[in-house]
């Protein structure tokens, strides 16, 4: 008899992967790093925002941008780094078009930061990121790549971004899955919005996340021939380029092959990476102190300063919101991703403390989330068009008294936001009062179900079609019915009062007999 086949084991079961990530972070300055040209260059001519400095032209000479450094100081302490004394900088030597003076201005073994940490979560548990470091230097030029009127391939040069202020943070060897690496970009991004040091937009360019990989068989301690990744544009790419390439590499390993320390890029539309060119290690750089440029020091006094300015970090918010207002973990999780909604759901709480948390969870992530997308109107506060947190917490009593249906609600909301009227006005001029008489409602269900033959025919088939109903009569009463009452009144027609107990209305009106978690 012969024996069953073993199946192979994945790649992930062979192997162990070694994923280290480098994040290069435009910082949010007035000025670029070592000159006083704007960093308002997006939209700008090319080469407009320049000068002898970031020219690198001969005789010019550096001045340190203090707010660049700030930044560094900032994100070192978010992460739990620690700061030396004093730090300096270093000439980092290359050859390359984009780089006007030949070397580009950095830190090698002094950073600004060093020794940090980043918490994650993940679909397996939480993970704690180690970081190595978190330093200074300058972008380079941009260039761009394309054919002239003959159809010659060119290549151009935008100088504009040369000697803009770029942080780079490098992780330790310490990820193991492409979904951590994903996570740890995304919380990284979180970290940079939260303290301000940063707009991080990777479509944009300002944040570029690298990735290095490796692999070794389980079971072994040395490391394997590291590959860098670089082009992801999205987080999604993060993850898909790393899985690929883990992928990659443990099949070339399986085949005998010898794997090259190289620079790939990502190539998202045939999602597989590609070769560059040979990947350089530190000492081809040839780095060494930058003599147009003092060592700087940081004074103790400087770090609290930075320390004391910062607002309440991510993590600790997620825990708060948590543990002392009782929020869900999702909830929590959603509101803190979006600065936007922070500032809501913090005013909207301090102009209506007696309101529920999560009444006011379900309206910032809700409605007020999705009248947030389509605005292109924000006061600084990050509040859209003219709205006014007192004016959202009178809406949200209003609901919550059941004076106002979520429908109605949605209206005046709406309208509040495009033209700045009280809530009270608005109610009044358009007539709006939530009706919540069982008598009045029995009437429009009665007539709703007399209309419907074929939805109540669905509803006993039991395809979904009391949402359909509910919003019938929502309809019918122009938006004004207690949407509760409504799921309640059909379903005691539809199915008997026994019914009722176990069902709970939807926020919008759709009855689901498995949501028990709004207020």
């Amino acid at each position: 008899m012969t024996a069953p086949a073993i199946p192979a084991a994945s790649a992930s079961e062979r192997y162990e992967a070694v994923i280290g990530i480098e994040v290069h972070c435009q910082l949010r300055t007035a000025s670029k790093m070592f000159c006083s040209c704007s960093t308002a260059y997006d939209g700008a001519a090319p080469n407009s925002h320049t000068c002898p400095v970031c020219l690198g032209l001969p005789g010019a000479l550096p001045t340190i941008n203090r707010v660049a450094v700030e930044g560094v100081l900032a994100t070192g302490i978010a992460i739990g780094a620690t700061t030396p004394v004093a730090t300096r900088w270093d000439r980092k030597n290359y050859f390359y078009p984009d780089l006007p003076k030949g070397y580009q201005i950095s830190q090698y073994d002094l950073p600004l930061a060093a020794h940090g940490r980043l918490a994650i979560d993940t679909s397996s548990g939480s993970f704690v990121v180690g970081i190595q470091r978190a330093h200074l230097e300058e972008d380079t030029a941009k260039l761009i790549h394309g054919t002239d009127s003959a159809g010659r391939k060119i290549s151009l040069i935008d100088f504009n971004r040369s000697g803009a202020p770029l942080m780079e943070i490098v992780t330790e060897p310490s990820i193991r899955t492409a979904e951590q690496a994903r996570r740890y970009a995304e919380e990284l991004q979180l970290l940079l919005r939260t303290i301000g040091v940063s707009d991080a937009d990777m479509e944009r360019g300002q944040m570029r996340v690298e990735a290095n990989v490796s692999l070794r068989p389980r079971g072994t301690e040395p490391f394997g021939t590291r590959v860098e990744v670089k082009n992801m544009n999205s987080f999604r790419s993060v993850e898909r380029a790393i899985a690929f390439e883990i992928e990659r590499q443990a099949v070339a390993l399986d085949a005998g092959e010898i794997l090259t320390q190289d620079t790939r890029g990502w190539d998202d539309t045939r999602g597989v990476t590609y070769v560059m060119r040979s990947k350089e290690d530190s000492h081809d750089y040839r780095y060494f102190p930058e003599p147009d440029l003092p060592p700087l020091r940081v004074a103790p006094a400087w770090i609290e300063a930075v320390r004391a300015a910062l607002p309440e970090l991510p993590a600790a918010r997620r825990s708060r919101y948590t543990d002392e207002l009782g929020l869900s973990a999702y909830d929590a999780g959603v509101i803190v991703a979006e600065p936007d909604l922070v500032v809501a759901f913090e005013a909207i709480r301090t102009a209506g403390p007696e309101l529920p948390a999560k009444a006011i969870t379900n309206f910032v992530i809700g409605d007020y989330g999705r009248a947030l997308k389509e605005s292109s109107e924000r006061t600084p506060e990050g509040l859209v068009g003219r709205a006014n947190a007192a004016e959202l917490a009178d809406l949200l009593r209003r609901v919550g008294n059941a004076e106002l249906s979520r429908t109605n609600a949605r209206e005046v909301l709406a309208e509040h936001l495009s033209g700045g009227g009280t809530v009270g006005k608005i109610v009044e001029a358009k007539g709006f009062r939530q009706i919540s008489d069982r008598g009045a409602l029995g009437s429009a269900v009665d007539a709703v179900l007399a209309a419907n033959p074929a939805a109540i025919a669905d509803h006993r088939a039991g395809k979904p079609s009391l949402g359909f109903l509910v919003g019938q009569v929502m309809k019918a009463t122009r938006g004004q019915a207690n949407a509760e009452l409504v799921g309640t009144l059909l379903q005691e027609r539809l199915d008997g009062p026994a019914a009722v107990a176990e069902a709970v209305a939807d926020p919008d009106g759709v009855a689901h007999p498995d949501r028990t978690d709004r207020q």
